[in-house]
Order: C-alpha cells, then sequence, then structure tokens
C-alpha cells in the first residue's frame, strides 16, 4: 500500500500491463539463469541496470508482460526465492 497525502491508497493497474522487477544478484549469468528458469515459455527482456559502488552486486531491469496482480505478486516472490537472487524491487 503506497501513501498519497498522508491517505492510504492501493496502486491501480490496468492489467494487462507491462512491469518491471529490479533484480539484484552477484553476476549477470545468476539473474539469466533464474530469467530462463521462471519464464520458460513467456517474452521477457533483461536490460543490464547497476553495479554496486564494491562491485559486489549487479541489478537488472527484468520486463514482462503480466495479467494480473496474482500473476505480478507470483512472479515478484518466485525470483525473490531463487537461490541466485539476492533482491529484488
Amino acid at each position: 500500500m503506497e501513501i498519497i497525502n498522508e491517505i492510504p491508497q492501493k496502486l491501480e493497474l490496468e492489467y494487462p500491463c507491462t512491469w518491471c522487477y529490479k533484480v539484484v544478484a552477484y553476476e549477470r549469468a545468476g539473474i539469466e539463469i533464474a530469467a530462463m528458469e521462471i519464464f520458460m515459455e513467456r517474452t521477457y527482456s533483461l536490460n543490464p541496470s547497476n553495479t554496486s559502488k564494491g562491485g559486489k552486486y549487479i541489478s537488472m531491469n527484468l520486463e514482462l508482460l503480466v495479467h494480473n496482480e496474482d500473476e505480478r505478486n507470483y512472479f515478484y516472490e518466485t525470483l525473490k526465492a531463487h537461490p541466485h537472487i539476492k533482491m529484488v524491487l
């Protein structure tokens, strides 16, 4: 839930829509492997984002079409639980 003007409001999205997850891992290959395993039959794009100051972490933007909120949340939780992934934003 997001707070706008100090009033809690739920994010309103129209589905289907394109959603972008920022995926953080120790290496690019780990993110690529996770995406291939999770989104085997889906079309997605994976683009470099940032590398941490010390070079320990890399982030990539993973973008795909989601059809509803349950699917969007499922992909978030599945990415977050993958052993190659450190964090998902």
